[in-house]
């Protein structure tokens, strides 16, 4: 499963939920390339420049980190994982599309108007333990600046500046949004309103998925 949606759509937060629900890898691609600068991997090093600005990482340095994960065990077992936050551009879906053992299920796409994803992502804060995101408005912590979890201090992070986020999703709907005609060509598409509530959302991509799924002993196959 992949999907899609612009910085601040709830990719993230839709995907652990699922992933949960129907027992899928998530794979994030933000989450592989924040760690591997943290660990200052080759890969990261090459990445950090980009991710800094709010540009798009190369796609050939996002297409080896995902080939990496991909090619680990947990994510050849099992019924199978989600994308989230890869492929980006039309360069990484055909890439991906070339990949062997790689078959793509579905896609879904989370809409959310502009001003709205400007509010979402300038509001976030993230727990620097745990890696718990919330938002001040939308889903504040009991305490202010605490993570309910496990009581780590939150942080706004560097790229979620108003000007940081403009520049992010100007590339997002330059670079990204020809891979809604790309999947929609396929006959893969679902587009999915993600300007409501989380619970919400969730259960409009429950019912897609539930119509779509055919249940066996052995798991869940899309």
């Amino acid at each position: 499963m992949i999907l899609l949606g612009a910085p601040g759509s709830g990719k993230g937060t839709q995907a652990k939920l699922i992933a949960e629900k129907y027992s899928l890898l998530h794979i994030a691609a933000g989450d592989l390339l924040r760690e591997a600068v943290n660990k200052n991997t080759p890969l990261g090093l090459q990445a950090k420049e980009f991710m800094g600005r709010g540009g798009l990482v190369p796609d050939k340095i996002v297409i080896d980190l995902i080939r990496q994960r991909l090619d680990e065990p947990d994510a050849k077992a099992g019924n199978g994982y989600i994308l989230d936050g890869f492929p980006r551009t039309l360069a990484q879906a055909e890439k991906l599309a070339d990949v062997e053992d790689v078959d793509i299920d579905i896609v879904l796409n989370i809409d959310v108007i502009f001003d709205l994803l400007l509010e979402r992502l300038t509001g976030r804060r993230t727990c620097g333990s745990c890696g718990a995101v919330y938002h001040i408005k939308y889903n504040p912590p009991r305490s202010i600046g605490v993570c309910d979890k496990c009581g780590s201090e939150l942080f706004h992070r560097r790229d979620d500046n108003e000007e940081v986020i403009k520049n992010r999703l100007d590339t997002y709907l330059n670079q990204t949004q020809p891979l809604i005609q790309f999947y929609k060509q396929r006959g893969l598409l679902k587009d999915i309103n993600g300007s409501g509530a989380i619970q919400n959302i969730f259960k409009l991509i429950v019912t897609i998925l539930d119509n779509k799924h055919e249940y066996t002993n052995s798991g869940v196959r899309l």
